[in-house]
């Protein structure tokens, strides 16, 4: 059987960039675009040693670029010495940004606070001075369990101010995975807060971290940082636990930033929603701070004036690059938000936008999608209701975004002059690796059309052998960037075996499987392990989808493979209407018309075999589906993985109705 994979979705719609995105770039224009990766195809190492002088701030500049003897555990500018919070922080002191906002910070019950680079600054002195007041620094590791707030993101800095290995814990994990991950990085500091706040009620945080230090392996951590976020009671231990409010204020708003290696672990971040162990992604200092840097400067078109808005948590990589170093570094002012899209109601995101003035809006397919539902059922809640004129780009995040989705977005937020950046990347690249510049890059709804500058990427089969344009394959990145993930931490085979299999040439493998089209656009067709054997046709459940959800009808969709002894497998469609959920006759009606929809716009041979209605898919606090769950439910197998991750745990239990 081929190991290409079908291309069944087709997209003619092609957006050109406008003159006003155009003008005033950071890349202004395809031929810039071409320029750069002509330079980088020329001289990879001078293309990236050029970058690093030019927009780092070095203590000890580098000699060496690269190193690749130990392939694939490359290192970059080895023998560089430098500080992120130095060079997130320090450097707008100097540069005329001392007094600009760094950061709007609304609560969950709309409070606001703002606070400017200097003042953030001073912040993270203060904190990270009562770090070493408590005896941690330099090679020492610290968990962070903290809602989205200013106090994340300055613990975060004060860590990488000290040389102190950060690992964020998103607030949604349960004390078991917090308990597995702080024995897993050897944490012998948690950051915590009493409790955070979302949809009007507080969840508490300390309790959990309290049962997770009370398991084997628990001892290790020596201090308890505790941020009194809601003012709820909590347990004390009082020769562990410190308020934060309390070590701080006995601190100086000066402290002097730690020089690192280049190769310094940054922070560890623990991939989720698979089974068995989580992987722990290592991440370098030097090389992951100007990728995240740099792209926040090209894709996001940073600009004076900008005020740009990641909906994402600081839990996932996300918010660690594009909110609490890539965005700081660029010198941007951002919103950062601790409540959810839907209180106090589905308009929530789009009043931000109007009352805080946001320029650049960056959040996730997920969250589009249920907002399009929203804006269906309650009309109050549509975007056109509110005045979006500060808007010049938006961005997508997180997984494929389906063409229609695409559209509504664009037309009904952007107003249909607001460039779309899809973007493509994972917790192991550290920043964009596929996705459109708004200056240069004709858009396609769907597509995150190409590789960045100094990003050499691919399509290959199983031998790691060049694919065609229209013929699907898996995604690889061909040479070493500065962003990479590092290691595996503590388990180097697991790092080897998972991203440069033997038999794809040494290449990295991302997971996903890809098609370009003959534009060389790529198109993003779903995890490897997603894709489905239909009667030896092998097609991206992410193409489905985007077909079911293009029906009026369709809010959201999630489409996985179920065996089959005929066809090899069969497709299973989980479907949320923009209305309410049909049962009996009327859903048996609606399910072949969804199957007709799917053969007239995909193929017969893509109609879903089974289909099961809904009110919600099931998705992390973060947005993300998670298609594990999906196709246990869809094998008729009872679930007994952890859901404490879902959303809405009981979601799962409307899916009973096979249509």
């Amino acid at each position: 059987m081929s190991s290409t994979i079908d291309s069944i979705l087709v997209e003619d719609r092609v957006f050109p960039p406008s003159r006003a995105a155009v003008e005033g770039a950071a890349v202004p224009g395809m031929a810039s675009y071409k320029a750069l990766c002509d330079e980088a195809e020329r001289d990879p190492e001078g293309f990236w040693g050029r970058l690093a002088s030019e927009h780092l701030r070095w203590r000890k500049p580098f000699t060496r670029i690269l190193d690749e003897s130990r392939a694939p555990f490359y290192t970059w500018f080895e023998d560089g010495e430098l500080n992120v919070s130095e060079n997130c922080l320090d450097v707008h002191l100097e540069n005329g940004n001392a007094d600009k906002t760094a950061i709007i910070f609304e609560a969950d019950d709309g409070t606001v606070e703002s606070i400017s680079y200097r003042r953030l600054h001073a912040r993270v002195c203060r904190i990270a001075n009562g770090m070493k007041s408590l005896g941690y620094g330099k090679g020492d590791r610290a968990i962070i369990y903290l809602p989205m707030s200013i106090e994340a993101i300055a613990t975060m800095q004060a860590c990488a101010r000290l040389g102190v290995t950060h690992s964020v814990v998103f607030g949604g994990f349960s004390s078991r995975s917090l308990h597995q991950r702080i024995v897993d990085v050897g944490a012998t500091l948690v950051f915590t807060a009493d409790a955070q706040l979302r949809g009007g009620r507080p969840i508490a945080l300390k309790p959990a971290v309290d049962e997770a230090l009370a398991g084997e392996g628990g001892e290790i951590v020596r201090k308890v940082i505790v941020y009194k976020r809601s003012g709820a009671d909590v347990a004390w231990d009082d020769g562990r636990d410190v308020w934060l409010h309390e070590l701080e204020a006995a601190q100086s708003d000066i402290c002097e930033p730690v020089a690192v290696e280049s190769e310094h672990p940054l922070f560890i971040l623990y991939t989720s929603g698979s089974t068995g162990k989580p992987k722990g992604v290592q991440h370098s200092s030097a090389g992951y701070l100007l990728w995240a840097s740099l792209t926040s400067q090209w894709v996001f078109d940073a600009r004076p004036g900008d005020v740009f808005w990641c909906t994402a948590d600081v839990g996932w990589v996300t918010g660690h690059t594009y909110i609490a170093y890539g965005t700081l570094a660029a010198g941007m002012t951002q919103v950062v938000f601790e409540g959810v899209p839907t209180y106090p109601d589905a308009g929530r995101f789009w009043e931000m936008i109007q009352r805080h003035k946001v320029s650049v809006f960056y959040t996730a397919p997920t969250a589009i999608r249920s907002l399009i539902k929203a804006a269906q059922a309650s009309p109050d809640t549509h975007p056109r209701r509110y005045d979006l004129s500060s808007l010049r780009l938006l961005g997508s995040v997180g997984e494929p975004i389906n063409p229609e989705a695409w559209i509504w977005y664009y037309n009904n937020v952007g107003n249909g002059r607001c460039p779309i950046v899809d973007t493509w990347w994972q917790t192991e690249t550290g920043g964009h690796i596929l996705a459109p510049l708004p200056g240069a890059t004709p858009l396609k709804p769907g597509s995150c059309t190409f590789a960045l500058p100094g990003i050499s990427a691919g399509i290959v089969n199983e031998a790691g052998e060049d694919i065609p344009n229209g013929r699907g394959g898996y995604l690889v990145i061909k040479r070493p960037w500065p962003a990479m993930i590092r290691n595996v931490w503590g388990d180097s085979k697991r790092f080897k075996d998972s991203y440069f299999p033997p038999e794809l040439k040494g290449y990295y493998m991302a997971g996903d499987n890809a098609q370009r089209d003959s534009d060389g656009y790529y198109w993003i067709m779903g995890r490897t392990d997603d894709v489905l054997s239909i009667s030896g046709h092998r097609l991206g459940g992410t193409e489905i989808e985007s077909a079911l959800v293009a029906h009026e009808l369709v809010a959201e969709a999630a489409v996985v493979g179920r065996p089959d002894a005929t066809t090899g497998e069969a497709i299973v469609a989980f479907v949320i209407l923009k209305g309410r959920t049909p049962e009996g006759p009327q859903a048996e009606a609606l399910a072949r018309e969804l199957r007709d929809w799917v053969a007239s716009e995909v193929g017969p041979i893509a109609k879903p075999r089974d289909i099961r209605f809904g009110n919600n898919l099931p998705k992390t606090r973060s947005g993300k589906i998670l298609r594990r769950l999906l196709r246990v439910v869809a094998e008729g197998q009872e679930v007994t993985q952890d859901v404490s991750t879902l959303e809405n745990p009981d979601v799962l239990k409307q899916f009973s109705g096979v249509y």
